[in-house]
Order: structure tokens, then C-alpha cells, then sequence
């Protein structure tokens, strides 16, 4: 059941000075839902990130299959790919200069992986109100259609929180956005290693089975403003936040670790999938 008291409601970015993202890109993501794509990582740096990352993915062994979540507090190379200036800088013209990240996923698809993510919106599943994450997807790999990128169905973030029914067929997981064919058509969310997305908190969005012969790795980052508050404590107890820019206001936040070995750490919280 969604929780109704959630403030769930989309408040338009007013920011006509962005520095890193343009008037017309600010005017997209709030009639649109996001905005792509940004090259962040060179190519150099983004083949010594997947190295990183693929060694991560070796040592979680079975478990990190598909998922890696919410190590951006207990893996410093995890925590230094948040807190980079440059993804901060698009970050800030959407949500301000006081940023806190409170959860991140590496999510690999496998070659030939028959599992769909279903249309969902991210928000109406987490425990904060109001709703005001900004995810980065950054592509660790190149995603396009044929390797699952991840799909968005534009202007589907400011219309509140829609009804829910049980998947059908191999999904990732069991409730997806009801009628999601009426709601328009997706967009596919084609990057090149290295650049990001990004996309608002409500905005309908998934991925569908990859059926090519290509893995499709990304990096999510949800990012959000000081005045979004957890809800629920049993919840709260799972999010380790780092403060990447500004003030934190009322949230507690975790120093950058020393830690960078995965085996020795473990993720305090699961925060879904795309």
C-alpha cells in the first residue's frame, strides 16, 4: 500500500543562473522528468572505474550478480565517485548547493539476462518526504536499446502516485505501475560509458530484459536537499548518508571511509532496482 501522507508531488526546479545544465535543460526536466546526457568520466577514467567495479562484483561472488547497494559510506572509492565536483555540479542546479547522497546500486545486467525491471516510481517506495531525490544513473558500460538500457516514460513524475499490480513473467520484482502502456511512449536512456542521466524521484521508469550478447552496468547515485526527512525510523536504521556539498540540516552523515575492500563491510539497506 502507498502511504498517502508522503508529500509524493513534484516542485518545479527555479534556477534561471544553472551553471553546468542550460535554461532549456532546467525547463525539460521539469516538464519532462530528466535530462541527458552529461559526459562526466573520460575514458580512461571510466575503464579504471569498471575495473573497480568489476573487481567489486568478483569478490561479492554469487551475491553480486546484479545488485551492489548503499556501500557509499563503507567503500571509499564508492564514496570519492559520489562526491566528485563534477557530478555535484549538474546535481546543484537541480536541487541546490546543500546535497546529501543517501543510497547508490551498481546494477549489472548480464549478457542474455531474461529479467525485466517493471515500470515503477522509485519515490512512492521510499520512506521520505518530500519527494525531491534527483538520481544520476551513470553507465558504467554503453547502454542502449539493445543491451536494456534503462526506459523513462516522460511527464509521468508530476502526477503523483499511481496505482500498483503484480508483475508478470521474470522481473527483478512483483509490483510495477499499473497501465504504464497508456501513460506514453518510453524513452530510451542511451549513454556512453562514462556519462549520466538524470531523472526525478516519481518519474515512471525500467528496463527490459537484455536479450544482447553485452553486459549493461550502471551506477545509480540518489541525491537529495537537507529538507527531505525520513519517515519511518525502522527504515532510517538502513540509510547511511554522506553530506558530498553543503549543510546536512537535521540528517546524520558518515565521513569518508577507509575501508575499500567489500569482504570486510557489508550493505546496511536495499533500495530497488532499474
Amino acid at each position: 500500500m502507498l502511504d498517502l501522507s508522503h508529500d509524493l508531488s513534484f516542485q518545479a526546479v527555479q534556477n534561471t543562473a544553472p551553471k553546468m545544465l542550460s535554461v532549456d535543460q532546467i525547463a525539460q526536466y521539469n516538464t519532462q522528468g530528466f535530462v541527458q546526457p552529461f559526459d562526466i568520466f573520460s575514458t580512461a577514467e571510466i575503464t579504471e572505474i569498471r575495473r573497480y567495479i568489476d573487481g567489486l562484483m568478483h569478490d561479492m561472488g554469487p551475491d553480486g550478480a546484479y545488485g551492489i547497494n548503499c556501500y557509499q559510506a563503507r567503500l571509499s572509492g564508492l564514496y570519492d565517485i559520489a562526491t566528485d565536483a563534477r557530478i555535484l555540479d549538474h546535481v546543484a542546479d537541480l536541487i541546490g548547493p546543500d546535497i546529501l547522497c543517501w543510497a547508490t546500486a551498481i546494477l549489472s545486467k548480464k549478457p542474455h539476462d531474461p529479467k525485466a525491471v517493471p515500470w515503477h516510481q522509485d519515490a512512492s517506495f521510499w520512506s521520505l518526504s518530500p519527494a525531491r531525490t534527483v538520481t544520476v544513473w551513470l553507465a558504467i558500460d554503453d547502454a542502449d536499446e539493445a543491451n536494456s538500457a534503462m526506459r523513462f516514460i516522460p511527464a509521468t513524475h508530476n502526477q503523483g502516485a499511481m496505482e500498483v499490480q503484480q508483475t508478470g513473467g521474470e522481473a527483478v520484482f512483483h509490483k510495477e505501475t499499473a497501465n504504464a502502456e497508456t501513460l506514453g511512449k518510453p524513452f530510451a536512456n542511451t549513454l556512453t560509458a562514462g556519462q549520466i542521466s538524470l531523472h526525478a524521484d516519481m518519474l515512471v521508469h525500467g528496463s527490459q530484459a537484455n536479450t544482447s550478447d553485452r553486459r549493461r552496468c550502471g551506477f545509480t547515485l540518489r541525491y537529495c536537499p537537507p529538507e527531505v526527512q525520513i519517515t519511518d525510523e525502522a527504515w532510517a536504521r538502513g540509510v547511511e548518508a554522506i553530506l558530498c556539498r553543503g549543510q546536512a540540516g537535521e540528517w546524520a552523515t558518515h565521513p569518508r571511509p577507509e575501508n575499500n575492500d567489500i569482504t570486510k563491510t557489508s550493505s546496511p539497506h536495499v533500495v530497488g532496482n532499474n
